[in-house]
């Protein structure tokens, strides 16, 4: 022990192979992923409280993790808010008050001190921000009281991971094990279209066209292209998409005319250029520059329908449909380089993270004289959404690379779960020892389970949300990031579930804040 004592970063890594390791075991088909690593810092934090780790490793871990997810949720977020933001957050605000009136309920039921159930509450929410702002409450009491908060804290963090887990490995359970591919198809046109991209806009889902054959000849087909009866048109999207189109257009065609690489060619290519990155796919002229067009996305390992308004990423692969003569010039202006795609603009990631722990540090004032501080998860979190949302900002470019950023993510969740599993597991010993601990363990329970059953049954029943969606939304009301991380790992495509946590995640920081204080009386 003596030597972990002395050497903090090997007792960060020991800690992270032992929870990977933990990570593997799976009992009926549940393991505890990534969290596990929150799990061993506890247990090896428990056996010795002198094995701690410095303050700053944590928070570094957590603000990369929180601001790359940020910046991978950017170019949504705004969309989701639009469409179910108010109730999400509506729901998230019941949630915790019905939590915070539970822990209440044990203090008058029990008599456990407000200080210890509010600590209980904090942890069972696992909300650091709230802690701390009971301790600056707490600050001119007696060493004994304001000790009762970190107390009730660290008895009720582990049930605050552990709960929500299970809530999200039961979600998961029923969502579509696998998303349904992009399928092309070709329609013989049986009477005149004004314009392809009236089309499209008729259509609420994505859709696109490829290629149209009139005559003998192919092009490409653009959103300002009118096709006539008797031509063909390739059409890309979701198979039952695509067949509704078809039905409105006209109907099959016997060939392929997507298959045909005479005249036009197809190819995928890499995006590693920074001058395309950030930018919306209308924005690059494409069919004026080189009479190409973009029929979809493969971002990670899913693929997207391309439509003008999709923001392109770096690591993005595009398939190109063009004359084969103009492929050689629409491949450089991609980039096509998978080296590139390794540098990561250290300027801006660096200024993107300074910008969050700044926003986070400073003191927003509440009703009553007291103030509240996002934090060094909530600042991070906001700017990453909003830099995300941005793209860029002349030559900065705010993204990264698709690969670098899963990277960045897990090593950053990594890093932070060991650093507050050890921070707990060196007070959770002691406080199992306390005769009252009993009370204020069973108010962090009460707490938790009562905003997750409320979170599972209005997000299944209420919001009617997927899967994805809302398992986001539980790890953005809960705070925190290991059930986050849990979830991402069991999905192919975690675009929804990080739009479901970013979106609820600012409002819960806040209002965990007022409720504990609430409590505190």
């Amino acid at each position: 022990m003596h030597v972990l004592e002395d050497n903090p970063v090997l007792l960060l890594f020991v800690v992270a192979a032992v929870g990977v390791l933990g990570a593997q075991v799976r009992v009926r088909g549940f393991s505890f992923g990534v969290a596990a690593v929150l799990f061993a810092g506890i247990a090896l934090g428990a056996l010795d409280a002198k094995l701690v780790l410095p303050e700053a490793i944590w928070v570094l871990g957590l603000a990369v993790f929180v601001y790359t997810t940020g910046l991978a949720s950017g170019p949504g977020f705004v969309g989701v808010l639009r469409r179910r933001g108010l109730a999400a957050n509506a729901v998230t605000l019941a949630a915790l008050v019905v939590a915070a009136g539970g822990a209440l309920l044990v203090h008058v039921l029990t008599g456990a001190t407000r200080a210890s159930v509010a600590g209980a509450f904090a942890g069972g929410e696992t909300n650091t921000p709230a802690l701390a702002a009971l301790l600056e409450s707490l600050k001119h009491a007696p060493a004994d009281v304001a000790a009762r908060p970190v107390v009730g804290y660290s008895l009720s963090y582990p049930l605050g991971v552990l709960l929500p887990l299970l809530a999200v490995q039961m979600v998961l359970k029923r969502r579509r094990t696998k998303r349904a591919p992009i399928v092309s198809r070709s329609v013989v046109v049986e009477h005149p279209v004004a314009a392809l991209g009236e089309v499209r806009e008729r259509h609420p889902a994505a859709v696109t066209f490829g290629r149209i054959r009139h005559g003998g000849s192919l092009a490409v087909a653009t959103d300002e292209a009118a096709p006539q009866p008797g031509d063909v048109l390739s059409v890309v999207g979701l198979a039952e998409d695509v067949e509704e189109v078809v039905a409105e257009l006209g109907h099959e065609a016997g060939d392929r005319i997507e298959l045909d690489r005479r005249e036009l060619d197809f190819r995928r290519i890499v995006v590693s250029s920074r001058r395309v990155v950030g930018r919306r796919l209308a924005e690059l002229d494409l069919d004026d520059r080189y009479g190409a067009t973009v029929t979809r996305v493969r971002r990670g390992d899913v693929d997207l329908v391309a439509e003008p308004e999709m923001q392109l990423e770096l690591g993005d692969r595009v398939r190109v449909v063009c004359p084969r003569d103009r492929m050689a010039e629409v491949t450089r202006f991609f980039g096509d380089s998978y080296r590139a795609l390794g540098e990561i603009d250290v300027l801006s990631f660096s200024l993107g993270i300074a910008a969050g722990l700044a926003l986070g540090a400073i003191p927003f004032p509440l009703p009553g004289g007291g103030t509240f501080e996002l934090g060094f998860a909530g600042g991070p979190l906001l700017v990453g959404l909003a830099l995300g949302a941005l793209g860029r900002t002349g030559p900065l470019v705010w993204q990264l690379p698709y690969t670098a950023s899963l990277t960045l993510r897990q090593f950053g969740v990594v890093v932070f779960l060991a650093g507050i599993g050890i921070r707990a597991g060196s007070t959770f010993g002691t406080a199992l020892s306390d005769p009252s601990s009993a009370y204020v363990f069973l108010a962090g329970l009460v707490a938790t389970s009562a905003a997750v059953c409320l979170l599972l049954l209005a997000g299944t029943r209420l919001l009617r949300l997927a899967p994805e969606t809302l398992s986001g939304l539980i790890a953005g009301a809960q705070t925190q990031p290991a059930v986050l991380a849990f979830a991402a790992e069991q999905l192919d495509d975690d675009r929804e579930l990080n739009l479901g946590y970013a979106s609820v995640y600012p409002v819960a920081v806040i209002a965990k804040l007022v409720l504990a204080q609430v409590i505190l009386g």
